[in-house]
């Protein structure tokens, strides 16, 4: 049997995580300069950004249909093709369709790094120690995000160009492509898990397709607002790209405790609170400006912070057989949301834009009204979540996980 560095792997993940934080929170703050300079609407960046979306599910849901039958360090070293071609795709693309095809490119890169990861670290590490590794993985998208955040910041502000910004992503690309090479990964532990039947039969169930609805309103509930922070509140106030940060850096901490805590919390309540803070965070956004921006980030931040790593932790206790493709398939569909999605939310501005300005507003009064509307319009997402998760609540109750300690801390 081949020696397994499982440190050395998840170190790898850890970085090849960043990697897809970066090209998020990244692409998130270059979006005015891509406007700009490429002559593009919001609904034109919208599609844009919905390719780093639909990229992520189909490559997702490939990975983890074949995770078991080609390995995890295969669907890696495609991850680190995908993800090399499109930075640097985008970096010299001069057009509205180069950026579409090296921004899904990414996409497929960062859907990767998904199915390959949750299962190896499921797979290297056991018990408790299993969802301590899994929590510290997972907060390195909202901890990814702050260091994109910032970084952004200041190269905008030192008036560096949006694909000086772009090759920053490259850094930690580089760096898990050196860790996972050579490596041997972990064998699957359970033995229904690593089937493709146990796992189509898993994924049929009622629960299954409940949880896959449940996670199109969380996904929108965390990205439609966060990818669209610098158009939406850039005349709030506040600077949005330090609003972003301070979002995903309070989600970090959030799930970092979370995970040590998790075995005394009841997953289902957590949804429940978690969609009720999240509404009322993103109805703040709406009526508050200045300094108390920041506030209401922090608050926001507390209730999105959970929704996604709950719901792959779920299906992970409470369909297990499910698997890698379980797994997989409910982060796919939390992605897909947002390739349909961000489009429509860029329409959503454009409108809102044109409604304000046919009002007679303009400059800093016409940015503030189109983002108010705009989130306001947002507030359906975690809304409808507090019905539905109300509805999940009554379901499994009286159910128990499928571990001891209830495995909510994946991403």
């Amino acid at each position: 049997m081949e020696n397994i560095n499982k440190n050395r792997l998840f170190y790898a993940s850890c970085f090849a995580l960043i990697t897809t934080a970066l090209s998020f929170s990244i692409r998130a703050g270059i979006l005015p300069q891509l406007g700009e300079d490429l002559s593009l609407t919001a609904r034109q960046l919208g599609i844009i950004n919905s390719m780093w979306f639909f990229g992520f599910p189909i490559s997702m849901v490939i990975g983890g249909l074949i995770y078991h039958q080609v390995g995890g360090k295969i669907i890696m070293q495609f991850a680190f093709f995908a993800h090399a071609i499109g930075i640097i795709m985008t970096i010299y693309a001069d057009s509205y369709t180069g950026l579409l095809i090296s921004t899904f490119l990414i996409g497929l890169g960062n859907g990767c790094t998904e199915a390959a990861c949750n299962p190896m670290i499921a797979d290297a590490y056991e018990g408790k120690q299993m969802n301590t590794m899994l929590n510290r993985f997972h907060m390195w998208f909202p901890g990814g995000i702050v260091i994109g955040s910032l970084v952004s910041l200041f190269m905008t502000n030192a008036g560096l160009s949006w694909q000086t910004q772009m090759w920053a992503i490259m850094i930690p690309t580089i760096i898990y492509a050196y860790l996972f090479w050579g490596q041997a990964w972990p064998k699957a532990k359970v033995v229904q898990a690593g089937t493709l039947s146990g796992n189509l039969k898993a994924i049929g169930t009622p629960l299954f397709i409940f949880m896959m609805l449940c996670m199109w309103f969380t996904a929108q509930t965390e990205f439609g607002p966060t990818q669209w922070i610098e158009l939406i509140l850039k005349s709030s106030g506040a600077t949005p790209m330090l609003v972003l940060a301070l979002i995903t850096g309070t989600m970090a901490v959030a799930r970092y405790f979370r995970g040590e805590a998790g075995h005394r919390i009841n997953t289902p309540a957590v949804f429940r609170g978690s969609a009720i803070i999240a509404t009322v965070g993103l109805f703040l956004f709406t009526v508050v400006t200045g300094p108390a921006v920041y506030a209401v980030a922090v608050f926001f931040a507390l209730g999105v912070a959970y929704f996604w790593p709950n719901m792959i932790g779920f299906v992970a206790d409470y369909i297990p057989k499910s698997g890698a493709l379980g797994m997989s398939l409910v982060g796919a569909v939390g992605m897909l949301s947002s390739y349909f999605m961000q489009p429509i939310i860029g329409g959503w501005i454009d409108s809102n834009n044109t409604k304000g300005a046919a009002q007679g507003l303009s400059g800093n009064d016409l940015e503030l009204f189109t983002g108010t509307e705009t989130i306001t319009t947002m507030l359906f997402f975690p809304g409808i979540l507090i019905v539905l998760f109300a509805v999940l609540y009554f379901w499994v109750k009286g159910r128990k996980p499928a571990s001891s300690v209830v495995a909510d801390t994946h991403r």
